[in-house]
Order: C-alpha cells, then structure tokens, then sequence
C-alpha cells in the first residue's frame, strides 16, 4: 500500500471515508478574503437602552397632544419622562402658535376651542423626576403666568438667576437635587408662599429668606445645614418650619417670633436646649425634637395649642412640673430613651392627654395620679426598673396599669380617710381643680375647674366625680368664658345635662365616654357648631332622629353601647368622615344608607354580630379605613381583613353579581 501513487492513497482513503460522508463547505467558507471584504455586514439600527439622551429625544416628549392639553388647561405635567434637557418650546408655551394663528373661520366653527383667544397661559409647571441638571434662563418667559414650580427628583446642581423674576410663583419645590444655594432673587419672589429645598446640599441658610414675607411652608429638611441666620423670625406668616436631619446645635432667639407657626420640626440635629420663651409661640401644635441632645425641657408657658410634644432619644433628666399645668391640650407626649428617672405626680394635670411613653429611662415608680387621665389609651414602660408593680401587670397593657393604680390610689384614699377625688391626687395636687389659677372661685363647686382655666383652656373637664348630675350654674359660667370642649368621661351621668343647652352655639367637642346614658335627648339637635362627639361606652340602643341635623359633625363615636343597627338619622349626616361602632350588637349593613355619606372615610364596625357583608359595601370607594374584624360572617375570610381595606373592598367588588 505504501508503494501506490499518490492518487491511488487518495482513492483508497476516499474508499474508506466514503461511508461518513463530508458535508459541503458553506457559501461563507468558500468565500475569499477579498470576496468577503467587498460584501461587509449591513449596519444595524440597534440603539442601546442606556443611552445619553439627544435634544431631539427631549423636544418630541412634547407632543403636540400634550401642547394642546397645557394650553386648555394652564397645567403641564412632564414628570418621569427622563429628560436631559427642557424642550426648548416649552419656554413659548404662553405665545400663540403659527397653527392657532393661521386657522381659518370655517376650522373655527368646528373646533373653536383650539383658537388661541380660547387658551390660558401655563400656571402649573412639573418637570419632576428626570435627570435634568439645569434650568434655561427662558424660564422668565413664564413670568406673568407660573404659579407652580415643581422640580424634584432631578440632578440640579444650580437654578438660574432668572427664576427670581417669576413674579407670580407661589410653590417652588426642589428636593431631591444637588444644589448647594438658591440664586438671590430667589428670595425675592412677592408671592412664594411653599418652599421645599429637603434632601440637597446646603450648608447653610442664606439670611436673605427672610425677605419672603409671604412664606408659609418651607422644608429644608436632610441638608447639611450648620445653623439659622438671624432675621429668620420675619418669617411672621409661616405655619410649618421643618428642619429634619441636619447639624443644628442653637436655635436663634428671634425664631419664637413665628407667631402663625403650627409645627416645628427639629429632629436628628444637635441641639442641647430650646429658646426660654418658647410660649410665645402660642399657635405651636406640633413639636418634634427627637434624636438631639437636649438636657432640659422648657415650662412651655403659653403654648397652650401643643398638641404633640415628641422629645425621644435625648438626655432629658425630669419632666418639669410647671410644664404639666401650661399644656392642657396635649394628646401625645413622648420622652422615651432618655435619661428620666421620675414622674410628677402634676401629670396629672395633661387633661386629654392620649398617649405616654417613657419607655427606656430609668423610672422606678410610676405616680397613681396616672389613673385620673380618663383620655390615656396608650401608656408605655417598657424598659424601666419599676418595682412598684409586678412584671407581669405591665405586660399586660395599658388599661391593667392604669387599674392597678386607680385601685391604689382608692385604698390610699381610704387610709387616708379622704373622698375619691382626693384619693387621685398627691402632694395636694387635684385632678379636678386644676392647679396654676387663681383663687377658688365661689361661683363654681369645689370639684370644678375655676373661672381661670376655663378661659384659658377653654376647656370644662370633669372626669373621675361618680357625677349623676351637673348643676346648670357649671355650664352658665363656661359659656361665659368662651369654653368650647366639655369632657364629663367616666362619670354616673344617665342622660345629657340639661344644662348643656346653654352652651348649643359653643361646644365644637363633646366627651361623655365612660357614663351610664340611657337615652339623648332631643336638644342635642341645638348644637350647630360641634364637630366631635363621643358616647362610647355607655347604655345606648337608639338615638333620637333630631340628631340627623348635625350638619358639623365629623366624627361620631358610639362604640360599646348597646345599639343592634345603625340609627337611621346617623345616615342623614352629611358631614360625617369618621363614625366607630364597634363592640356593639348590630347584625347587618345598611349599604344604601353608607351610601349616602359621602364623606364618610373610616367605619368601625369590630366586633358586632354581622352575619354577612353586601358586595355592594366594596362600592363605596370613598371608605378608606374599614375595620370587621370579629364578626361572625365567613366571608371574607379573616386572611383578606388581615390586608386591610383595599383588599376587602376588592375583594367586595369581585363578588357583585354581572
């Protein structure tokens, strides 16, 4: 074999490959390299996902449907549409256009709306969400027209000077940016009243803001802001300061010159103290100081609005007693983690107080004046060494302390040989006649409030009496002194007291929780300004159909009564947006009569003897907060009440039959 030509080994090879045969080379392997250069791939028009967006990309987000749209309405929304420039036509928006200009009379005929004496100029402006880093100077073409700034969520880095010349701007907000400064003329816009400059860079506050007169809004909160230029007190019209997350360690004197502000915003910076005079403040409802290092709480003296005093995560040593008698609206009151280690037994004094958390300090007994707040639902210890009550009562709650005090307090009481409402007072404190007044007045009986804090709490408050009646000199007085809230919680009273009626065009808030009423009276229909009303925990079945003129009436509170439906003359009040009926007996839903409450948001029905749940209920969208949970219905199950409300209306909706 070795001896056969070379043919011959060829032949013999292909005699033997012949049984795998060979597949036939490619059109592209038979191409030669000259051939293949003269035939090069076609391009392709693939553009990728992450791209540097062009000026041509930005301008056609501008459709001319959108155009059309701003024109008609004045508003301009080009949120998230990732612009990396303003379309430079918007800056024109406010000029008629060559189509508009150049449409005939027969065009107008039919669409007369397109006509640009029929267009309004932009007033609402939302580039929000993009990754713009500058603004034109054109934005001054908007001057005599933009109400609305709206610039969040971008990467500026500055504005231009020229935004200082928007004349009627009212609401600039440009959190969530990268500036470092606003231009001057910023802050001489005549009309800016909201201000949002949270989550940039600033270091500082230029002390020029003071020349916004009209400012009523400004968060500058998550900046990196070091203090507070003086003047800022000019600022006489703002309602909310808020200043979160930032290095502020001393508050300027002249801030307690806001004299409109509502709420103060002061957490996560580095205070050590607040200004002495905080009580001119006197409009101060909210007050949020945690996470400083504040070592003392003022007396508050004046600040009689505060409703919400949150001071957790400082080093607060003691609860000033002062402070207890010059706040008798505060609701919430929270001192957690901090450096406490007593409490006053003038507690006590905080009337409707709500909510109190000490936990994390170092307190080791609680004062059995805590039993008289008959408004206390939430009472936290957590992480105290209290050894005046066992363990296991303070991990039962709040209603088993503030019992095991109250029982305290009536065998102290007993010991003592003193009536109830001296057994819930200490160190000659009583939670009735509310210390910090003048003299007794003789007018009023002994257990009352005096003349004083009548009016100056505007509050008549009497919890914790076993009263079965209230002489009608009580209510004289108040309505003399302006009093508008009247709390007579936990109390013997069977009915409403008939001296009531001499406070009908007064009373916004009405308290007779915790009672033993029977029946309303018809008069209740006289009261044309009350807004609140509380009959929990009485002997209510019905109430009188009078009681469906209460036009005012926004939150109506019957729960633990004894009521088997809902009255029909609740159905007749227009106005109410909060109605709580649970622990009661009422066995169905009247759907039809929700219905026609259009305000209503949040109905509490837990705990009721409802055996099903009309699908029509998941109709009525304007309920935001639905509450069914221990009722005896199977469906919906109790996994879907877990998901809370949007889940059981649409659970609802799903079932209404096609």
């Amino acid at each position: 074999m070795s001896d056969l030509p070379g043919n011959g080994r060829a032949a013999a090879r292909g005699g033997t490959a012949s049984r795998i045969p060979r597949c036939a080379p490619s059109q592209r392997q038979r191409q030669t390299p000259t051939t293949m250069d003269r035939s090069p791939r076609p391009k392709s028009s693939f553009r990728p996902v992450f791209h540097e967006r062009t000026t041509d990309e930005d301008d056609s987000i501008l459709t001319q449907q959108l155009w059309k749209l701003a024109r008609k309405t004045g508003n301009l929304n080009l949120s998230n549409k990732a612009l990396a420039r303003v379309p430079e036509r918007l800056y024109d928006i406010n000029e008629a256009d060559a189509d508009s200009k150049a449409v005939n009379l027969e065009q107008l005929t039919i669409k007369e709306e397109d006509a640009w004496w029929n267009q309004v100029p932009l007033t609402n402006l939302d580039l929000s969400s993009n990754t713009l880093t500058h603004i034109s100077p054109k934005i001054a073409n908007l001057q005599q027209s933009l109400t609305v700034l709206t610039l969040h969520d971008n990467a500026l880095v500055e504005l231009p000077p020229e935004i200082g010349k928007l004349e009627k701007l009212m609401r600039l907000n440009v959190s969530h940016n990268k500036l470092k400064q606003l231009p001057r003329e910023t802050y001489s816009l005549p009309e800016l009243r909201h201000l949002n400059i949270s989550y940039n860079q600033f270091n500082e506050l230029d002390p020029d803001i003071s020349d916004l007169h009209m400012l009523e809004f400004l968060d500058a909160g998550h900046n990196n802001i070091q203090s507070l230029p003086g003047g800022i007190g000019f600022l006489v019209r703002l309602t909310a300061l808020l200043l979160p997350y930032n290095h502020i360690k001393e508050l300027p004197p002249d801030l307690v010159n806001m004299r409109s502000l509502q709420k103060l915003d002061l957490m996560q910076n580095d205070l050590t103290c607040l200004p002495e005079d905080m009580g001119l403040l006197r409009k101060l409802e909210c007050l949020y100081l945690q996470h400083n290092d504040i070592l003392e709480l003022p007396n508050f003296e004046g600040n009689e609005a505060l409703s919400e005093l949150h001071a957790s995560n400082n080093f607060i040593m003691t609860v000033p007693k002062a402070m207890c008698s010059n706040l008798p609206h505060l609701k919430i009151l929270d001192l957690r983690d901090n450096k406490i280690t007593e409490l006053p037994d003038e507690l006590c004094l905080l009337r409707n107080l709500n909510r109190l958390d000490v936990s994390n300090n170092s307190i080791s007994m609680l004062p059995v004046t805590l039993s008289s707040l008959a408004h206390l639902i939430s009472l936290q210890v957590d992480g105290n060494p209290i050894k005046t009550i066992r363990r296991d009562i303070i991990q039962c709650g709040t209603t088993r302390i503030l019992k095991t005090l109250h029982e305290r307090a009536l065998a102290k009481a007993k010991e003592d040989g003193s009536d109830i409402a001296s057994s819930t007072s200490a160190a000659g404190i009583s939670v009735t006649r509310l210390s910090g007044g003048q003299a007794d007045d003789s007018e009023l009986p002994s257990n009352y409030p005096d003349r004083y804090k009548l009016r100056h709490t505007r509050t008549l408050a009497v919890n914790l009496e076993e009263l079965t009646e209230v002489p009608d000199q009580v209510f004289q007085i108040a309505s003399k002194e302006g009093v508008h809230v009247v709390d007579f919680a936990r109390n013997q009273l069977s009915t409403l007291p008939n001296g009531l009626q001499h406070m009908h065009d007064l009373v916004t808030e009405l308290v007779l929780s915790h009672n033993l009423i029977g029946y309303v009276p018809k008069f209740i229909s006289q009261f044309t300004r009350i807004t609140f009303l509380n009959l929990s925990n009485n002997l209510l079945s019905d109430l009188p159909m009078e009681f469906g003129v209460l036009n005012t009436l926004r939150e109506l509170n019957i729960a633990n009564n004894r009521f088997q439906f809902i009255p029909n003359c609740v159905y007749e009040l227009q106005g109410l947006e909060i109605l709580i009926a649970s622990e009661n007996h009422i066995k169905m839903l009247n759907v039809s009569g929700l219905r026609s409450m259009p305000r209503l948001s949040t109905l509490d029905l837990r705990n009721n003897d409802i055996d099903s749940i009309p699908p029509t209920l998941g109709n009525l969208t304007n309920i935001t907060h639905l509450e069914l949970v221990g009722n005896p219905f199977r469906q919906p199950r109790h996994q879907i009440l877990m998901k809370g409300t949007e889940a059981i209306m649409s659970y609802l909706r799903d079932r209404i039959p096609t």
